[in-house]
C-alpha cells in the first residue's frame, strides 16, 4: 500500500517539477525542490482529501488597530519592557 503512495508523489514531482526544470546547480535544485513541496503539502489539492491540501497553513486572524505599533509585532520582535 506504500508503494502506491510513493509512486504517486514520484509521478506528481516528475510531471509538475523535473520535467519541465533544468538544474544548473546543487542549491538551485534544493530551493525549487523545497518550494515545491511546499506547494504540494500546503496548497495543491488533493482528489483524495476532498481537493483540499494535506496540511494547510494556518491563517491567524488580524489583530486590532490600536496606538502602538509594537503591540502589532510577533512576540519574538516586540521590545522587552526595561523597568529603570
Amino acid at each position: 500500500m506504500g508503494n502506491g503512495y510513493n509512486e504517486s508523489f514520484n509521478g506528481s514531482l516528475r510531471d509538475e517539477l523535473l520535467n519541465g526544470e533544468i538544474f544548473y546547480s546543487l542549491a538551485e535544485a534544493k530551493v525549487l525542490i523545497e518550494a515545491w513541496r511546499r506547494h504540494y503539502n500546503t496548497v495543491r489539492p488533493h482528489s483524495s482529501l476532498g481537493y483540499r491540501p494535506p496540511a494547510p497553513e494556518t491563517v491567524t486572524p488580524p489583530l486590532p488597530p490600536s496606538g502602538s505599533a509594537s503591540l502589532h509585532l510577533p512576540a519574538a520582535m516586540a521590545p522587552e519592557a526595561i523597568m529603570h
